[in-house]
């Protein structure tokens, strides 16, 4: 027998326009980890001014911005979650989550598939 899956994913629209979803939460999670964009952005596969562009649109749909970039220069640039990134980031992982337990729980619904 083949293995079935419920494959669900999450976004939030903001006026009708795609503003999050797992790519940018990706991306956040990756800046966070590695304190640059890119980093981030070679690690997804992405090149930089895709990652840029990204960063700038959620920080410009937001609230506030949810990262913060230091250039480079001899100490090297970064970047970092603002408080807020972290708070979204953080809210975005517990409803995915959150989505992904009721997805595995309801899966035995599709045995006749």
């Amino acid at each position: 027998m083949k293995k079935v899956e419920i494959r669900v994913r999450c976004w939030v629209d903001i006026g009708g326009v795609k503003h999050f979803g797992p790519g940018p939460a990706e991306l956040l999670e990756r800046i966070h980890d590695s304190g640059s964009i890119a980093k981030a952005a070679k690690a997804m596969g992405m090149s930089y001014k895709k990652a840029w562009d990204l960063v700038e649109k959620m920080n410009h749909r937001g609230q506030k911005p949810y990262v913060i970039s230091h250039k480079g220069g001899k100490a090297g640039g970064g970047a970092v979650l603002t408080a807020e990134g972290k708070k979204v980031l953080g809210a975005f992982q517990k409803l995915t989550g959150k989505i992904e337990a009721i997805v595995d729980k309801e899966v035995d619904l599709l045995k006749w598939v």
